[in-house]
């Protein structure tokens, strides 16, 4: 299993997994759950009128985590890379998995709807006994 697809299984295993941003000094931390991969990159998704899409853009610098019962949690660290260069088969399940949680848009290609990607990854897997970093 790539570092990618453990990553992957972490963020589906559960119902949400929480993204943290920090600008001027504040830390900023929400829910997501959606993730995906392309090449070579896991993708995220959000929309350019959410508060966390101004946060990227003030500070890319950004960290994950997901905790899956038995298996411990995911620490995921990065620089998210704005330029949404997603394929249309993530573009609709993107559009598809936000539209399920209730939020509205004209369509996969609605332009608020935007992902980006994580750039310079760090991952690691804890327990309550060591931090194993991901193979990236």
């Amino acid at each position: 299993m790539t570092g990618n697809e453990k990553i992957l299984q972490y963020l589906s295993a559960v119902p949400a997994w929480y993204l943290a941003t920090s600008v001027d000094d504040q830390p900023h931390v929400r829910p997501f759950s959606f993730a995906a991969e392309q090449d070579g990159k896991i993708w995220f998704c959000t929309a350019t009128t959410k508060d966390v899409w101004d946060e990227l853009v003030a500070n890319p610098k950004f960290e994950a985590t997901a905790w899956w019962p038995g298996h411990g949690w995911l620490i995921l660290r990065g620089r998210a890379g704005l330029e949404d260069r997603v394929n249309d088969d993530i573009r609709y399940a993107g559009f598809a998995h936000l539209s399920g949680l209730g939020e509205t848009y004209d369509g996969p290609n609605d332009p608020t709807l935007t992902f980006f990607s994580v750039e310079e990854p760090q991952a690691w897997i804890c327990n309550h006994e060591e931090w194993v970093p991901v193979e990236l």
